[in-house]
């Protein structure tokens, strides 16, 4: 029945297979068909056969734990009809194949770490698999990520290098190259990662040392050298880490990834659930005791077993990570395991309980006995009184119930006295605060932007009567005519007199102290008896302004500075005894600023600007007043980026009109009877602020 339904699940996979893929692609598309191994002498050969033979060899590495090979395979399916494949073949176990839409990986087992050669033999992909003279540092430390291809060409050069932080906290280092098919090895060499690039040149430009200490990740420097026909870069990592690498086209990204060690945690790592290599166990009613000997020898740790382990259980687990399967055996027995590099120890939880009790008491009992040293810290950046109030706080257990702390104000130097231990941990705490502050320059901008348009247009209307006066000259004879004004309102020169038919005295008003121009016109009767005079007057006022602020200041990360310019005015105020004193406001430009870097490289800021100037047109019998104009707020800004925090925009706009009554309303005649006033006012303040981190040597990022 089990090969029936293997047979009929291989009939739908291979039916889907083909749906999936037009027949061209089929033919395209090379296939692995079969694995055989061979045992020469020292030498293990693997033999995998394809469907058409492969252009270049495929790209592979080395894994020391588990020791694994794995060869990557591009536009190649798995043509076995199987995933895994067992051999037991001197070091080889077994060999996984996995596919993953056009690509396929070959997995291959091993007891132990190996060198390994490839060779490609017509259709045949050949691999020779050799112990190494120096087997503990080779498959631990070196990685083939990929080998050089044969169609790589002969000038590969590095383009570009770039740094950044993940979200995770991880350093994610790219590296874009002209040729995809570079080879590429990776090697851990004491605490460092060495990726060497071979054949591989590096740019004058990009030949330097990277400091990312800033970044809070776990790489503290990024190197990168020519060294012969090959590129070197020099990953310095500290603490806890593990990397993983991969390769896009022409980039190529390795990330380091922080570990956080946790000593009850069997398969140390960031990736969460269990990660041991898979077992299948079946035991009915057997011993704990030779159960955990079974563990201990798949998976080659050290496993020491309490004498009060015992009892029996029954287990059935088929392809269960064996870290999993030890703490399924712990659960049920009450057990707890301890880890110390390689050995477990396996006792009772109350055992176990007892024993770290005991030992904690010992160390506190140490402690208290233990004679004090003491030693000096000079302190380069950061202020020694600030180093003691952190020590002194009486929340903190840095230091001893023995221990204590002095400084010297005039040296900066701190002298701390306590046990080895303690004086361990102050020195690694000042080696992290004791660091040169970031520096911030930020600059604001102040724009006041104004409008105005203002119009007035009037008319003044007047009547009167004149008199003719007749004179003969007695000499010659001649009779000469005059006209005298008899009756006027006196509008023109603004004295009003009696009598008349009335006036009309609506000019238009001045604007801003300048007065109205204005033309007159008289019009007289036939008989040249009466006359009417009319004046119309108008002004038109049109004016843009603008006022720039520019504040600018330098600062530490998380300090807060102040910048101002200005006045102050002075006003009087009652005192407590009834008698007045002078006091001082001030009128000040004003920018005060907290910047904090953040880890991403941008800049939070908490902001008080304040733009104050005196109104000289506006006063009161204490003093002058004052137009304020403030905005506090807290933001957030890349580094180098402008951003609006804040801006008002105000518009007066009105029509005024002085009209006689009736006669101001009449179509078209209405004008002569009226003033009118238009005014259009508009202003508009915004503020820009521009955040700039400050560089080691003083220059601007």
């Amino acid at each position: 029945m089990n090969k029936i339904a293997r047979y009929l699940i291989g009939l739908v996979g291979s039916f889907f297979v083909v749906a999936a893929f037009p027949i061209d692609a089929q033919e395209r598309q090379n296939a692995i068909e079969a694995i055989a191994v061979v045992q020469q002498g020292g030498v293990l050969n693997v033999k995998l056969s394809f469907k058409q033979p492969l252009t270049a060899l495929p790209p592979s590495f080395s894994v020391a734990n588990p020791a694994r090979i794995v060869l990557d395979f591009a536009d190649t399916v798995n043509g076995l009809g199987k995933n895994s494949q067992s051999f037991n073949e001197a070091e080889l176990k077994s060999v996984n194949v996995v596919q993953a839409e056009d690509r396929t990986r070959v997995v291959l087992n091993l007891n132990r770490g190996m060198l390994y050669e490839q060779t490609i033999d017509g259709k045949n992909l050949l691999l020779a698999l050799t112990a190494s003279s120096n087997a503990g540092e080779f498959p631990s430390r070196l990685e083939h990520f990929s080998q050089p291809s044969a169609i790589q060409s002969n000038a590969v050069n590095v383009r570009d290098i770039s740094f950044r932080r993940g979200k995770d906290g991880e350093a994610r280092i790219t590296v874009e190259l002209s040729d995809p098919n570079a080879g590429i090895d990776i090697r851990q060499q004491g605490q460092n990662l060495l990726v060497d690039f071979l054949k591989v040149g590096v740019p004058e430009v990009l030949r330097k040392k990277l400091d990312v200490t800033d970044f809070s990740t776990p790489v503290v420097s990024v190197s990168t050298v020519q060294q012969g026909v090959n590129a070197r870069m020099t990953i310095s990592p500290r603490g806890l880490w593990e990397h993983n690498a991969y390769q896009t086209d022409n980039l190529f990204v390795i990330e380091i990834k922080p570990v956080i060690e946790n000593p009850n945690k069997l398969v140390q790592g960031t990736r969460g659930g269990y990660q041991g290599e898979k077992l299948s166990l079946n035991f009915q009613n057997v011993e704990v005791r030779r159960l955990l000997q079974v563990i201990g020898e798949f998976t080659g740790m050290n496993i020491v077993v309490s004498d009060s382990v015992g009892g029996a259980i029954t287990l059935i687990l088929k392809d269960v990570p064996w870290d999993q399967a030890l703490d399924i055996i712990l659960q049920q027995k009450g057990l707890d395991m301890r880890k110390n590099g390689n050995v477990i120890l396996i006792a009772p939880r109350e055992e176990i309980a007892t024993k770290e009790k005991l030992e904690f008491e010992s160390k506190a009992q140490i402690g208290d006995l233990e004679p004090l040293h003491t030693e000096s810290f000079l302190m380069n950046y950061i202020k020694g009184a600030d180093v003691k109030k952190l020590l002194s706080d009486s929340k903190q257990t840095l230091l001893s119930k023995r221990g204590s702390a002095l400084l010297d104000e005039r040296s900066n130097m701190l002298f701390v006295q306590d046990t080895p231990s303690r004086l361990d941990d102050v020195r690694a705490m000042i080696a992290k605060i004791d660091i040169p502050v970031r520096q911030v320059l930020i600059e604001a901008r102040i724009v006041e932007a104004g409008d105005s348009f203002s119009k007035n247009l009037g008319v003044r209307l007047g009547t009167g009567a004149l008199t003719k006066t007749t004179t003969k000259d007695s000499n010659t004879g001649e009779i000469s005519s005059t006209y005298t004004k008899e009756t006027e309102l006196g509008w023109i020169n603004s004295t009003q007199t009696t009598g008349g038919l009335g006036s009309v005295n609506l000019p238009a008003s001045s604007i801003s102290g300048t007065s109205a121009a204005s033309y007159a016109l008289t019009l007289f009767d036939g008989k040249m008896s009466r006359y009417l005079d009319i004046e119309i007057s108008a002004l038109e006022a049109d004016g843009r302004g603008k006022v720039i602020s520019n504040p600018r200041i330098m600062t530490t990360n998380q300090v807060e500075a102040i910048i101002e310019q200005g006045v102050e005015i002075p006003y009087q105020q009652a005192t407590s005894s009834g008698a007045t004193s002078i006091a001082y406001k001030k009128a000040n430009l004003s920018l005060k600023v907290k910047p904090q870097i953040t880890p991403d490289g941008k800049v939070t800021m908490s902001l008080d600007i304040n733009k104050d100037t005196p109104n000289t047109s506006l006063s009161t019998g204490s003093g002058l007043a004052i137009d304020t104009k403030h905005v506090k707020t807290e933001v957030l800004v890349e580094n180098g980026g402008t951003v609006v925090i804040g801006g008002i925009y105000t518009q007066e706009k009105s029509t005024s009109t002085y009209r006689v009554p009736l006669l101001g309303d009449l179509p078209y005649l209405g004008w002569l009877f009226k003033s009118t006033e238009w005014v259009d006012n508009k202003t508009e303040l915004l503020v820009f602020i521009t955040p700039k981190i400050v560089s080691d040597n003083l220059a601007v990022r």
